[in-house]
């Protein structure tokens, strides 16, 4: 009896550090429809926004954190940005990311890549990865809407947010329709609705004025983006609604 009761102990110890294991998913979440956006070890899902293959040079993989690295030029001179091969329309998506000092990056969605092949980087609804301390672009755009947490130049997140430096951070976008919240720890820091009045007008007052139909598509690319800073990501996973 007391062998089985150690035996037990021993497989919930066990199946307690394999829930731990970045870049997989519990029993639990495989049943309810999450799935790995990244295998931790590969690049397959993914290819270069500008690209019909992964970039070369700019993003490295190393124990199981996917790195974008600091480049020497211009915004997305190095590898550039990523996006994942496929679209997607309603989902949860968590990414942990970790910064460094005066990092600048961002997780997009609703991003058609075939469209931005352009200078600098794609475009589509933003949650903004930013050291607000240190970065220059946080006391950019209007009442902080450039900040950690925010819809990058649209909609500002709260100053007091539960954000780790140094620290791995959990963020997170729900998209149902046209309901989408930022989550950032746990904590939701924002949330809007597209595709109406109220989210044209705002748009109208952006650095997106000019994009025809900005963040009213009905599905897209997510997109992990090279601002030129070494941000570390892992755990990228989505559940599809």
């Amino acid at each position: 009896m007391k062998q089985f009761a150690f035996l037990i102990i021993a497989l919930i110890c066990a199946a307690s550090v394999a829930a731990q294991k970045p870049n997989t998913l519990t029993k639990q979440e495989q049943a309810n429809g999450w799935k790995l956006l990244w295998d931790g070890k590969t690049t397959n899902g993914w290819r270069g926004a500008k690209l019909d293959k992964f970039p070369e040079k700019g993003w490295v993989i190393e124990d199981g954190v996917l790195k974008v690295l600091k480049s020497a030029g211009a915004e997305s001179a190095n590898g550039g940005d990523i996006v994942t091969t496929s679209q997607y329309s309603n989902f949860i998506l968590k990414v942990d990311f970790k910064i460094t000092a005066g990092a600048n990056s961002g997780i997009k969605y609703f991003v058609n890549p075939d469209l931005n092949k352009g200078e600098g980087s794609a475009i589509g609804c933003e949650f903004q990865i930013l050291d607000d301390n240190l970065h220059p672009d946080a006391k950019l755009g209007v009442k902080g809407n450039r900040k950690l947490g925010s819809l990058y130049d649209l909609i500002p997140a709260p100053d007091d947010k539960p954000f780790k430096f140094n620290e791995w951070n959990t963020a997170m976008v729900i998209v149902q329709g046209n309901h989408v919240e930022h989550w950032l720890n746990g904590v939701k820091l924002i949330e809007y609705n597209r595709n109406c009045q109220m989210w044209n007008a705002l748009v109208a007052y952006s650095k997106y004025r000019n994009w025809p139909n900005f963040g009213n598509a009905t599905s897209g690319n997510i997109l992990l983006q090279d601002h030129g800073d070494e941000v570390w990501f892992k755990n990228i996973k989505i559940k599809e609604l």
